[in-house]
């Protein structure tokens, strides 16, 4: 019997890659008459804690484009990966034609295509197959750029008129307004990166269906939003939280780091930790340093090395942490704290000794702190992550500000904002001991864990979405 086949396309980086593969597991455990490709377009970052491909099955199979430094090249911050990915579209095009189309064992059926890589439908197109789009953030997020657009193309809003400003905004998909100064960096953008934004949500809007990483009682203001009528938005599948739970590598680094949490009390440990592209100059990395010595609470904390400026690389490793950290510190702290490099964020959220999370609020690591039912201290860097901070905040209550408006040139390695160490340590203050946030938190740990399971939110719309595919 033919299965019929998936080609799912994620943007390059893990952090895109880890729900697709994830996704593609949860298909395949509920319908055994799914197969699914992932098509993985490398990047040259020469990330070293990069996992590697996945080994393929019968019927989860991993297929690479390799990448090139002029393919490389492609990519820059305004357009970020528009050019790459069209360069793409031959590759991909080749890949299902010679493994799926001319294959008497599948059928293809739709393409799964991550946002920045809507362009791929054009392919599915020429095959003659819907497209779908996975959408990797939230449903608030996913509402915004969708009323953002129809803003733009049918009233003749031009929101990067807001940038710098104090105003509010009135957003279907929150609760509360938003302030101009929580929108993502690439919507105020001038220089065409508000325009590539939004045109993404044009994309959205011409597929079969949007599959979310959210469940429906984390976001219920967002999911009601997209699922209402009057707001023309195909069908949304809200499916997470989607995680990769598997126990992190038994290296030597990962058995320090645990080793050291064993020897924690209950709930004690602040965890600062930023993403994978994730770092800071040398300036506010002191204030960070004294703002934890200050605090007087432990502290586990993941450092990284900033990328050059100009550069797009991702953050590497210090070989000394005293180089960037005050005099001294490292000895005064050794009783309650450790610097690490790159971090088993996962493991370490789920460790019980670990209270609070200083974060960036990337998606993945906001649904990963949910699950694990730890607390967060708002600390956005960029992308989409100022909006996603407020939600935590503001929305939610199931975070403290930090900064919350705080934005950093990731892309280039350029640091214009410098957050005091008193800042720094009131969120972390408030993180700790707000014990209502605490509460909140627990709850929706429950919630999300609920929402997975048979008879959960989630977990039925993982079923209405293989129901549309029509196999």
């Amino acid at each position: 019997m033919k299965t019929s086949e998936l080609v799912f396309i994620p943007s390059p980086g893990v952090s895109h890659l880890t729900p697709t593969v994830e996704l593609a597991k949860l298909l395949l455990a509920r319908d055994d008459r799914l197969s699914v490709t992932i098509i993985i377009m490398k990047l040259l970052l020469g990330d070293k804690h990069d996992t590697g491909t996945p080994v393929s099955t019968d019927r989860l199979r991993y297929i690479e484009i390799p990448c090139d430094e002029s393919t490389m090249a492609l990519i820059n911050p305004e357009t970020f990966l528009t050019a790459f990915v069209e360069h793409n579209k031959t590759h991909v095009r080749n890949i299902v034609r010679e493994n799926i189309i001319e294959s008497d064992s599948v059928r293809l059926a739709a393409f799964v295509l991550d946002m920045f890589c809507m362009g791929m439908a054009d392919v599915a197109n020429e095959f003659g197959v819907p497209s779908y789009n996975y959408f990797t953030c939230g449903a608030c997020m996913l509402g915004l750029m969708f009323d953002l657009q129809a803003k733009r193309d049918e009233e003749g809003h031009d929101v990067t008129e807001l940038k710098d400003s104090g105003l509010e905004l009135s957003i279907p998909s929150f609760v509360n307004p938003v302030p101009a100064k929580v929108l993502p960096e690439p919507v105020l953008d001038k220089k065409g990166g508000s325009k590539m934004f939004l045109d993404l949500a044009n994309r959205f809007r011409e597929t079969k269906g949007v599959i979310i990483n959210t469940f429906q009682e984390l976001e219920s203001q967002g999911v009601e939003y997209l699922l209402s009528s009057s707001a023309n938005i195909p069908p949304v599948f809200p499916v997470g939280p989607i995680l990769n739970l598997s126990k992190a590598k038994n290296d030597s680094k990962t058995e320090e780091i645990m080793t050291w949490l064993n020897n924690q009390p209950e709930s004690s440990v602040v965890f600062l930790c930023f993403g994978s592209m994730g770092s800071f100059s040398e300036k506010q990395v002191k204030e960070i340093a004294i703002a934890l010595e200050r605090s007087r609470h432990r502290f586990l904390w993941s450092l990284r090395r900033p990328q050059p400026e100009g550069s797009m690389e991702q953050p590497k490793e210090y070989e000394n942490y005293e180089e960037v950290l005050p005099k001294g510190f490292i000895e005064r702290t050794s009783s309650v704290g450790k610097v690490i490099g790159w971090a088993p964020q996962t493991a370490v959220l789920s460790h019980p000794s670990v209270g609070g999370f200083v974060s960036h609020c990337g998606w993945n690591s906001t649904l990963e702190s949910i699950w694990c039912g730890v607390p967060i201290a708002a600390w956005p860097l960029y992308a989409e992550q100022q909006t996603n901070a407020f939600q935590l905040v503001v929305e939610l209550g199931i975070a403290a500000e930090i900064r919350i408006d705080y934005r950093s040139d990731m892309g280039r390695g350029i640091y214009n904002m410098t957050v005091a160490a008193e800042e720094i340590e009131d969120g972390i203050r408030r993180l700790m001991n707000d014990h209502e946030m605490r509460n909140k938190m627990k709850e929706m740990k429950e919630k999300s864990r609920s929402a997975v399971l048979e008879g959960g939110s989630s977990y039925a719309s993982i079923g209405n979405f293989i129901d549309h595919l029509n196999i």
